[in-house]
């Protein structure tokens, strides 16, 4: 947005609407899109890891965030980058956590089952408000 205003300050036909560059804008609104829908994702995740009952569904939800939160939030910035050096660093770090996170999360879970933590099977009853400070 930026650029677009000083190349209109810089060309006063520019300045008039007559030929205003169109692609800086929808860099601009795909990176937005792309950052504000991994925001959502993350949070979602967050909400997730804070709300679900027990390891094996947060554990999932973290997983989700990790993987497709990480990986939109780093599209927004390779597109705001444009095509430079500093998009390429990117795309490697979004590389890394699309092999490593959903690898990590696997041998997590993997590890929490072989140490005879079971998932919560069947119907989950969240418990009343008074039960929750209460000791079993």
């Amino acid at each position: 947005m930026i650029d677009l205003i000083l190349a209109a300050a810089a060309e006063p036909s520019a300045a008039q609407g007559l030929s205003m560059p169109i692609w800086p804008i929808i860099r601009n609104g795909l990176s937005i899109v792309c950052l504000l829908s991994g925001l959502f994702f993350v949070l979602g995740g967050t909400l997730g890891v804070l709300r679900l009952p027990d390891f094996f569904t947060r554990l999932h939800a973290a997983g989700m965030t990790d993987t497709l939160g990480a990986e939109l939030i780093l599209t927004g910035l390779i597109i705001q980058a444009g095509f430079s050096q500093m998009s390429l660093k990117l795309l490697l770090v979004g590389f890394f956590l699309f092999i490593t996170g959903p690898t990590a999360t696997h041998a997590v879970a993997n590890a929490a089952y072989q140490a005879g933590l079971k998932p919560l099977l069947g119907k989950y009853k969240a418990p009343a408000p008074s039960e929750i400070g209460e000791e079993h």
